[in-house]
């Protein structure tokens, strides 16, 4: 009987659209092997392998195994004739068989991949504050951060790490409150806007504002809830805004700062941290989320290249004359697109920093070695296609001035 209950649901809803006519081709398509190898292992787990399985139905399967591993070319028809005949173990065990195949094809390719821990993408206007807070503390030394639940509990791990506690979706500021009395140093919390209007509002600004804390709370506004798929905030597009209600409920000290200019960022944070005004301290750090800012402009983008517009795209990347090949952009930074590679030059041992394609343009890299005063090596270029006449131009005249500066 379980036998019959298991089966019934493949029967009555086939893995496959239909069997293979006779006298042509068997195959089998690639949803349909989708389809097989996700109902595999729920089968296998509801124990078919030790109760369901006839033993007749069972030696043809596994004979079925040792025919395509000496002819693994087989597979197709071997499988298509499973189907055909309404044989499902054959072509569950043969679906099981490919898949586990497959796994160990790509690991004999890869080889021992290095753990990767989840990371910001590529141009995350959250990022910069991070790096800017990195900078804060080496000045005025370690402070307790508060994180919260969202893309920004990334920055827990290398090569910022700088979350003392993370309790819950918007109890950043609340959870900073606990232990803001037996810290040196104000306690900082951080929050993004999604988690402000789920719960901050309530459990950390209020409560704050009520028991008179003296902390300080960096809002990240990038415009959506971008950790669980970039819906929309309630502050977005009408005009009920962070900083309005922020402001209606009592806050005196709020400054809004573009995540992108590292150093003002950390001159506002190391500004939140020594004044002398009491009470609650807000940074509001604006930068739309890359994600979405991607998908609006790429098509567009894809849209005037086919129609033959000019296009300027921004990229950077390093002079490795210039680099002194330390590293400590990588580590300040963390951002994906900065990665290191051997030296043109054979006289360098050490690699040098470089800046691959994934590259959008934020100027992260740039920021930070301007804002933490590090070796000069970065430099913005600006891609042009279809270029205007003017632009033409322009690149013939600085070619030719570079031409002439350069010794012969």
């Amino acid at each position: 009987m379980a036998g019959l209950a298991l089966w019934a649901p493949l029967s009555a809803a086939p893995l496959f659209a239909q069997a293979p006519a006779r006298g042509t081709d068997l195959h089998v398509r690639a949803a349909d092997l989708s389809r097989l190898r996700d109902t595999v292992g729920a089968i296998l787990d509801a124990g078919v392998r030790d109760s369901a399985f006839p033993g007749a139905i069972a030696v043809i399967g596994i004979a079925a195994l040792v025919v395509i591993h000496r002819r693994p070319n087989w597979f197709g028809a071997l499988a298509g004739l499973g189907a055909s005949i309404k044989v499902w173990p054959i072509v569950l065990l043969l679906g099981e068989w490919d898949r586990r195949r497959l796994l160990r094809s790509a690991a004999a390719a890869l080889g021992a991949l290095p753990p990767r821990p989840p990371a910001f993408c590529t141009g995350c206007p959250e990022r910069p504050v991070f790096s800017a807070i990195k900078l804060m503390q080496r000045e005025l030394g370690p402070t307790h951060i508060s994180t919260d639940i969202g893309c920004h509990s990334f920055a827990t791990f290398a090569p910022f790490s700088p979350g003392n506690s993370i309790l819950g979706y918007g109890m950043g500021l609340a959870s900073s409150a606990g232990v803001g009395p037996m810290m040196a140093r104000r306690p900082v919390a951080i929050m993004g806007d999604g988690g402000v209007w789920h719960n901050g509002l309530l459990s950390g600004v209020a409560s704050n504002l009520l028991n008179k804390g003296d902390a300080v709370l960096i809002v990240m506004k990038n415009g959506y809830t971008s950790a669980t798929g970039t819906q929309d905030v309630i502050s977005k597009p009408t005009d009920r805004t962070i900083e309005n209600t922020l402001q209606g409920l009592g806050v005196g000290w709020m400054k809004t700062v573009n995540n992108y200019h590292v150093g003002d960022v950390a001159e506002t944070l190391k500004d939140a941290m020594t004044t002398d005004h009491p009470g609650l301290k807000v940074v509001i750090a604006e930068g739309e989320c890359q994600l979405e800012r991607q998908r609006r402009i790429r098509p567009h983008n894809a849209a005037a290249l086919k129609a033959g517009k000019r296009v300027l795209r921004t990229r950077f990347g390093v002079d490795e004359d210039v680099c002194s090949g330390d590293h400590s952009c990588i580590r300040l930074s963390g951002c994906p697109s900065l990665t290191v590679k051997d030296a043109t030059d054979p006289l360098r041992v050490d690699p040098v920093a470089h800046v691959n394609n994934d590259c959008v343009g934020c100027g992260l890299c740039g920021e930070v070695a301007h804002a933490a005063v590090l070796c000069p090596s970065f430099f913005r270029a600006e891609i042009i296609h279809n270029p205007s006449r003017w632009d033409r131009f322009k690149d013939s005249l600085r070619r030719a001035l570079i031409g002439w500066l350069q010794p012969a």
